[in-house]
C-alpha cells in the first residue's frame, strides 16, 4: 500500500478512536445512575463536570471530570502505540466528540476536562502546564469558564515553546472550538455576570 495512502487511513483511524471514546457522555451517565434526572435539563444544560457539579454531589462531578479526562487521554495513548503517525488526529477528535457526541443530537460539552487528558497524553510537561493554569485559576477566581479557557491557550503557547510544533497546531485548533463554545461565557465575562463554582446558573 502508498505510504499516502497509509497515512490517510491511520488518521482515519485514529480519529474514529477519538471520537468514539470522545463521545461518551460519562456526566449524563452518572448523573442519572446517580438518580439526578437529566443534566441537561439543569443549571447551564453542559454535560461536563462543573454544571454536574450544580446537583450539589462533589463526589458526581469529581466522578464525571475523571472520565472526561480519561477519554481525552486514553484514545492519544492508543494512537500513539497503534498509529503514531496519526495521534494528532486522535486529540482533536476526542475534544469533537465530547463537544459534538452523535448519541446527543451533537450536544455535548465544552472540552475542558477532555483536552487536559489530550494534554497528559501527548506530553506530561503540556498536562503539568494545563493544570496549573487551570486548577490555578480557579482557585483564585471561582471562574470555571475563565480558568478552563486560559488553560486550553496555555497548553498550545507551551507546546510552542517547547518545540512541538505538531502538537502546537493540534492544541491550537481545540483552543479555538474551545473559545468558541465558550462563547456566551465570554459576554458574560464582559459584563460581571458569569457565576462562580459553588453557585447556581
Amino acid at each position: 500500500m502508498d505510504i499516502g495512502i497509509d497515512l490517510t487511513v491511520n488518521a482515519l483511524w485514529a480519529a474514529l478512536l477519538g471520537y468514539a471514546l470522545g463521545s461518551i457522555p460519562f456526566g449524563l451517565i452518572l448523573a442519572r445512575l446517580a438518580g439526578k434526572g437529566d443534566i441537561r435539563q439543569q443549571g447551564s444544560g453542559n454535560i461536563g463536570a462543573t454544571n454536574v457539579l450544580r446537583t450539589g454531589s462533589k463526589w458526581l462531578a469529581a466522578a464525571t471530570l475523571l472520565l472526561d479526562l480519561a477519554k481525552g487521554l486514553l484514545p492519544v495513548l492508543l494512537a500513539k502505540q497503534f498509529f503514531p503517525e496519526a495521534v494528532g488526529w486522535a486529540a482533536l477528535f476526542a475534544v469533537i466528540g465530547h463537544c459534538f457526541p452523535v448519541w446527543l443530537g451533537f450536544k455535548g460539552g465544552k472540552g475542558v476536562a477532555t483536552n487536559a487528558g489530550v494534554c497528559f497524553g501527548l506530553a506530561w510537561q503540556l498536562g503539568v502546564v494545563y493544570a496549573i493554569v487551570w486548577l490555578g485559576l480557579l482557585a483564585i477566581t471561582r471562574i470555571s469558564s475563565l480558568a478552563g479557557m486560559s488553560a486550553v491557550v496555555a497548553a498550545a503557547i507551551a507546546a510552542l515553546i517547547f518545540g512541538w510544533p505538531a502538537y502546537t497546531v493540534v492544541l491550537s485548533l481545540i483552543a479555538l472550538l474551545v473559545i468558541w463554545l465558550h462563547r456566551e461565557n465570554i459576554r458574560r465575562l464582559m459584563a460581571g455576570t458569569e457565576p462562580k463554582v459553588g453557585s447556581s446558573k
